[in-house]
């Protein structure tokens, strides 16, 4: 396996393995249709069916409902996925039948019918599974030994998810609400496609890495579990009590995970589907309610009884990322509304008709945004092309193709654009500013995390949650003028945009930190399941940020549309500021670890 190692980093890209930038590309290709598909699923479900570009008019709490389970879904069956690939398959393979998948369930989307809607996010869902854990593990695997320059490799490879994030919802979205659905699901397919086959072509430049199942050994994964025995500074080792899963915890874990399966499932289907499998009720409780209640009871009680038979520090530990999971829920429940509600907003509320001037500095703020960082990824690709022509030219000729198409569709966009006198902004377009953001933030938040001043944990997460807030507390500042139950209004786009800006601090404060700190707190032996459980979390809090915001509509009716918002800008901020008021205490039980 060295020697595979070392072949790769004899092809440098900018200081770094070819390998890398075939993962780089496959992953934005990956993106761009994942993006480019979701940022169209909310607008297209609750389109009108008497308009220029008809949807299916459906409430918005069903196409939220249906939303929340997807995205909660794609953050489950990434776990059965790296098993799968652990076991069986290897991370190559994995990654490969992970983006058929996915092309497959592009393609079924783009039919624009029900049976062909479920179909494909069914395929979406299974193949994330796949794709998602095994092409991060094939960067890990890659640079064994080479420990130094893992974190410049993921700071690249993060450029391209957010590469691929911002072209697919600017060009899917685009096509989408110009041309029709079925252009922006179709070119979504086209790039998942594009982006199997050019790794598929390149497999044989990584030589065994990926290939076979490989078993992550305990030793790798164990940390420094030393504890300062006494003031005189004596080190003393801890030791873990045996802790196998036993019968009961397999039919705990079992239980646990079909009552949410069938709340997940049931959710948007007694909604959709006029299908209700939880139709019963105990006492007061509802089927729904009473199924999530024990899920969850029989959950907590599984977490209570692994983490007593650890010694204390190691117990201490697992309970501030557990607090930290719970913080997790709520930071997504909230922050997903971008996936949802924030975009009907932008559709609805928001005045996105340009003339005159304004519509000319829109065009010439959307030309730079789109060929700036479109020519700097493919000067990359040209440097990619002259280290590997000669060991995977068919790769490199399909990755050429996509971007001679991907360029064709820019300079087409560009020019219908300027010969037009005025301008609409899409709804979609919003969806790249997260994108843009981060981009443009993670420099100085990351020279921030590496300095003096680098806060605590439970101070980012504060942070976080409480940018988080202040993004929404503005959308609730620029929706106070519209009235009760109003369906429309014209709602500046700086409203939206500033929203964007502190929701991006937040996740930059936030989402990178949470799994550096897990690795850091939770024993080799019960990584796996913890990581598994961080997933969960990210997962509760993606059906949550759908249930939540399906409630977009009642609520304006009794209330406004600037209650709504404010909700999501005080429950945010109200946790935030509890984080940092246990700051003491999570110090405490972390032992020592930063």
């Amino acid at each position: 396996m060295n020697t595979d190692i070392e072949k790769l980093f004899k092809d440098n890209v900018i200081g770094h393995p070819a390998g890398l930038f075939v993962l780089f590309f496959t992953e934005m290709w990956e993106r761009f249709s994942f993006y480019g598909m979701r940022i169209l699923l909310v607008l297209f479900l609750t389109a009108p069916m008497i308009s220029d570009n008809p949807g299916w008019e459906w409430p918005r709490e069903h196409a939220l409902s249906l939303i929340g389970t997807y995205a909660s879904l794609l953050y489950l069956t990434p776990i059965i996925g790296g098993y799968i690939a652990d076991r069986f398959t290897g991370y190559k393979w994995a990654v490969i039948i992970g983006c058929f998948i996915m092309t497959l369930g592009h393609a079924s989307m783009a039919v624009e019918t029900p049976f062909a809607l479920y179909l494909g996010l069914a395929f979406l869902v299974i193949g994330t599974g796949f794709f998602k854990p095994n092409i991060t593990s094939m960067i890990s695997e890659m640079y064994k030994g080479k420990e130094s320059k893992k974190d410049g490799a993921y700071t690249i490879f993060y450029m391209g998810v957010n590469a691929g994030a911002f072209f697919g919802m600017m060009l899917c979205g685009y096509l989408a609400e110009n041309l029709g659905w079925s252009y922006g699901f179709g070119l979504a397919g086209i790039f998942m496609f594009l982006g199997m086959l050019q790794f598929w072509l390149a497999k044989d430049l990584f030589g065994k890495i990926g290939e076979k199942p490989s078993v992550v050994k305990e030793a790798e994964l164990q940390q420094d579990l030393r504890d300062e025995a006494n003031a005189g500074g004596e080190k003393k080792e801890v030791e873990e009590k045996p802790n196998p899963f036993t019968q009961l915890d397999m039919v705990l874990i079992v239980l646990s995970s079909l009552g949410g399966l069938l709340y997940l499932f049931n959710d948007p289907m007694s909604k959709v589907g006029d299908i209700n499998i939880l139709d019963f009720k105990v006492g007061a409780l509802d089927g729904s309610n009473f199924t999530v209640l024990l899920a969850l009871a029989m959950f907590l009680y599984l977490i209570v009884s692994r983490i007593s038979r650890y010694s204390k520090i190691v117990r201490d530990r697992i309970i501030a990322v557990s607090i930290f999971g719970i913080f997790t829920v709520f930071f997504f429940a909230a922050f997903e509304q971008s996936l949802g509600s924030m975009t009907i907003f932008a559709r609805d509320y928001t005045a996105r008709e340009l003339a005159g001037n304004s519509a000319l500095v829109f065009k010439i703020i959307d030309l730079i945004l789109t060929v700036g960082p479109l020519a700097v990824i493919t000067w990359v690709l040209y440097l990619l092309f002259k280290k590997t022509y000669s060991k995977i030219p068919y790769s490199n000729i399909i990755l050429a193709l996509a971007f001679i198409f991907l360029w064709g569709i820019v300079i087409w966009k560009i020019d219908r654009e300027f010969s037009q006198d005025t301008t609409e902004v899409g709804a979609s377009w919003f969806g790249i500013l997260n994108s843009f953001f981060i981009i443009s933030l993670a420099p100085f938040f990351s020279k921030w995390w590496e300095s003096k001043y680098n806060p605590s944990a439970a101070m980012k997460y504060g942070l976080g949650l409480i940018l988080l807030g202040v993004g929404f507390g503005i959308l609730a500042f620029g929706t106070v003028g519209i009235p009760s139950g109003a369906q429309t209004a014209s709602v500046s786009m700086m409203f939206l945009i500033l929203a964007y800006l502190f929701h991006t601090m937040g996740e930059l404060c936030l989402s990178p930190v949470g799994l550096s700190y897990l690795s850091k707190l939770v024993p080799g032996r019960m990584i796996g399941f913890m990581f598994g459980i961080w997933y969960l979390a990210i997962a509760i809090g993606q059906k949550a940020a759908g249930t939540m915001g399906g409630m977009i509509d009642k609520i304006s009716e009794e209330y406004s549309l600037g209650t709504f918002f404010l909700i999501f800008a005080l429950v945010p901020a109200g946790v935030g500021f509890v984080s940092i008021v246990l700051n003491p205490l999570l110090k405490k039980l972390m032992h020592g670890v930063r």
